[in-house]
């Protein structure tokens, strides 16, 4: 019998632990704040800062949101970024993705000081990743690290496999997974035996963005389902990259689409905004 793992169940625990936090910070006048950077109209970055507003508000932190026009420049768009990087009332700075096409994301992500940046992009917050020695960990990984703790499940020596290696979930998930002492094996798109290698996976992360991806002939008895993908039908309904109705019934634990992992990433978010604001206030 498999167990849903509810992503508002695990958020709203991780969240209640920030407002109390937060509560001793303000208690030492201490105030966190959280710059959000929007550029463009994009309606599902919309909704996400929405949702990362809701949680500031919920926690207690003080929110800042700068809605830009699509054609913003490069340099205005930097100027932005410098000028929050100067304002010692702000903690973190979180540029929403994705940016227009002729804005350089490289370029901005790698200027937001490495103290400020609340999504772990930096190379030097991805470099202590590297070697597990980190103040701030990506939203994504960091929050599935925290369902699989709240659930009790134990990674040391499972066999563990990553369905894709963005910078932002497969990457960090795996290096998070090993230090778990997991064995860990990272597939994507040039995979040969992709069925057989995820066959074998005590814990299966899927985040490859391709809905339906894994089918129940890649599961096996008793494996642990993670669901990253979030993937808009036909028919305006959300689905993961994995076939939930048909894998639930092998897997022991499973995340839904949606519900599970998209509200970890806003509650880790709230976490590594009050991490940024420790450490800058010593």
């Amino acid at each position: 019998m498999y167990k849903i793992i509810s992503g508002k169940e695990v958020s709203e625990a991780v969240k209640l632990r920030v407002a109390d936090e937060v509560k001793q910070l303000k208690a030492n006048s201490i105030e966190p704040c959280l710059a959000v950077i929007l550029v463009g109209d994009d309606p599902a970055s919309r909704v996400y800062v929405n949702n990362k507003k809701k949680a500031c508000e919920f926690c207690g932190i003080r929110s800042l949101e700068y809605v830009l026009p699509a054609e913003t420049t490069q340099d205005e768009l930097v100027a932005l970024v410098e000028k929050l990087n100067e304002d010692k009332t702000v903690n973190g700075i979180l540029c929403q993705l994705p940016l227009p096409k002729h804005l350089d994301e490289k370029t901005i992500l790698n200027l937001i000081r490495p103290e400020k940046d609340v999504d772990a992009f930096h190379p030097e917050n991805v470099g202590h990743i590297m070697i597990g020695d980190f103040n701030f960990l990506p939203c994504t990984p960091a929050g599935i690290m925290e369902m699989l703790r709240y659930e009790k499940i134990d990674l040391d020596g499972k066999n563990c496999v990553v369905i894709g290696r963005s910078n932002i979930v497969g990457k960090p998930m795996a290096m998070l997974m090993l230090k778990e002492n997991a064995t860990v094996t990272i597939c994507h798109s040039r995979t040969k035996n992709l069925k057989e290698i995820v066959a074998g996976a005590d814990v299966i992360v899927a985040a490859v963005g391709r809905p339906n991806f894994v089918t129940a002939d890649m599961v096996k008895e008793g494996a642990v389902i993670i669901d990253v993908g979030i993937n808009r039908m036909d028919d305006g309904k959300l689905c993961g990259d994995v076939d939930f109705d048909a894998c639930k019934e092998k897997a022991s634990y499973i995340t839904p689409v949606p519900g599970g992992v998209g509200p970890m990433t806003i509650a880790t978010l709230m976490q590594n905004t009050i991490t940024a604001t420790k450490i800058q206030a010593k």
